[in-house]
């Protein structure tokens, strides 16, 4: 269950995670953002050995490309790390949401192999004209059983941005928060940092 969990993970935020949206974005209903971006991820992976086989540099390519453009990343970092992010100044900021993204597409690039015959379905979309946040659920079908893949959206003045991803029935923000939260209550804000700078350079350590 842990290694469908994390190639799920790794295709739409670790794969989740910055380019101006296309033109024709900002009118896009938020479920139809969401199957484009999904559409295009999945084609780009299938087409490309070299993700495949875990190339972090096409990895963080296609990421920069197709997913950041329209996620709220400054939102998604804010949130892990909860209370304590007002606290932070600017450049811990910065220095929170580089070491994020990069724990992110490192930790799930080598399960990108495993997306080959995979398939997304969506489910209907229940929303009002006026709401500003929305879910978009979708399945991941394939070998075994369907995968749940669900999607919280925002909308902002670019369109509408994703911010939290939920694989399985866990929220991403809310996992990490619980663990970003116990490097804070322990070591601070720049404990955090030096923790995640760390099991970066260990990532990249294995992945060479």
């Amino acid at each position: 269950m842990m290694k469908r969990r994390t190639w799920v993970g790794g295709l739409m935020v670790s794969t989740a995670l910055f380019l101006a949206l296309p033109a024709h974005a900002a009118e896009e209903a938020p479920d139809a953002l969401v199957k484009r971006i999904s559409g295009e991820v999945m084609a780009a992976v299938k087409a490309d050995p070299a993700i495949q086989a875990g190339d972090v540099n096409r990895i963080i390519t296609l990421v920069d490309s197709k997913i950041m453009p329209s996620v709220n990343f400054t939102r998604m970092t804010a949130s892990a790390v909860g209370r304590h992010w007002r606290q932070a100044t600017p450049e811990q900021q910065k220095q929170l949401q580089d070491e994020f993204k990069t724990l992110l597409v490192r930790t799930y690039a080598g399960a990108l192999g495993e997306v080959k015959d995979q398939n997304l379905s969506f489910r209907p979309m229940r929303s009002r004209p006026e709401d500003t946040e929305v879910v978009v659920r979708s399945e991941v079908r394939g070998r075994g059983e369907p995968i749940q893949l669900d999607y919280r959206l925002e909308k902002a003045d670019g369109g509408w941005k994703i911010y939290d991803l939920n694989v399985m029935g866990v929220w991403l923000v809310e996992t990490y928060r619980t663990q970003f939260a116990q490097e804070i209550n322990t070591k601070g804000i720049d404990g955090l940092i030096a923790t995640l700078a760390q099991r970066n350079k260990s990532n990249t350590a294995r992945a060479s």
